[in-house]
């Protein structure tokens, strides 16, 4: 396994392209509501991106077809966006997406409301969310890498949560999938020693009911195998010897 330490010119790069980020966020939340489509979402996401200066990182990335996975409901991860996924009220969607810019990555994720949803749905979006904070409670030098994998599965699970095994974050820097990989659950082993200078993207993604998933025949879209509903919540972040600089958080989204 190799990981890279980056350096402070490196971090200034993964700086703005997570600010960059973070501005496509603010766009495509506004779009979030009952009556529109998934492929809407992601025209005005690569739109955005590309009027920033940078290129969308997901776009073809191994064959992928879009610049966001927009993944619906039951739907964990790497929803393909299509002119006949409308959005309805009640539902819940998972934006994913990143971009390039300067040569560096960025990547994020969140879990939003469409409409008026159910207590149940919007426990499990808060939860989510909540898991990534418990992680980040152990994501600074010294301290180990699964423990944030212990911290945010242990959470998840305390409401009887099915925490995704089959997929995990990642490191992150001038390719959008480095090492290391991130579980979120509890290992038997400790995993590396974090140092200041690792970027991480760390993502959990949980389940209403079960952990287990199963993959749609249009070999991306990852969906819960009981149909429960699934959430997911990312952010890329920088390790250094106190707290984490979390790069994708706004100023206006408030820690829990």
């Amino acid at each position: 396994m190799s990981v890279t330490i980056k350096s402070s010119r490196e971090i200034e790069n993964m700086r703005v392209s997570n600010h960059l980020l973070q501005q496509v966020f603010c766009e495509v939340e506004k779009m979030i509501k009952p009556g529109i489509s998934t492929y809407d979402i992601d025209r005005e996401a690569e739109k955005k991106i590309r009027s920033l200066g940078g290129v969308p990182n997901f776009l073809n990335y191994s064959g992928y077809p879009a610049s966001v996975c927009a993944s619906v409901n039951e739907e964990v991860v790497h929803g393909i966006p299509n002119r006949s996924k409308i959005l309805k009220d009640g539902d819940i969607i998972s934006i994913d997406m990143g971009l390039i810019y300067n040569g560096y990555h960025s990547d994020c994720a969140r879990t939003y409301a469409v409409g008026t949803i159910s207590p149940e749905a919007q426990k499990l979006i808060d939860v989510t969310r909540q898991s990534f904070f418990e992680g980040m409670k152990f994501a600074k030098a010294g301290n180990y890498l699964h423990q944030i994998s212990k911290a945010i599965g242990n959470y998840a699970e305390s409401f009887g949560y099915g925490v995704i095994r089959d997929l995990c974050g990642h490191g992150i820097g001038t390719h959008m999938h480095e090492d290391p990989m991130i579980p979120n659950f509890a290992q038997k082993t400790n995993g590396i020693r974090l140092q200041a200078g690792m970027t991480l993207a760390i993502e959990p993604m949980i389940a209403a009911g079960t952990w287990e998933v199963d993959w749609m025949d249009d070999g991306w879209t990852v969906v819960t195998a009981d149909g429960s509903l699934a959430a997911h919540y990312e952010n890329t972040i920088l390790i250094t010897e106190g707290e984490p600089e979390i790069l994708t958080l706004r100023d206006d989204e408030v820690r829990i």
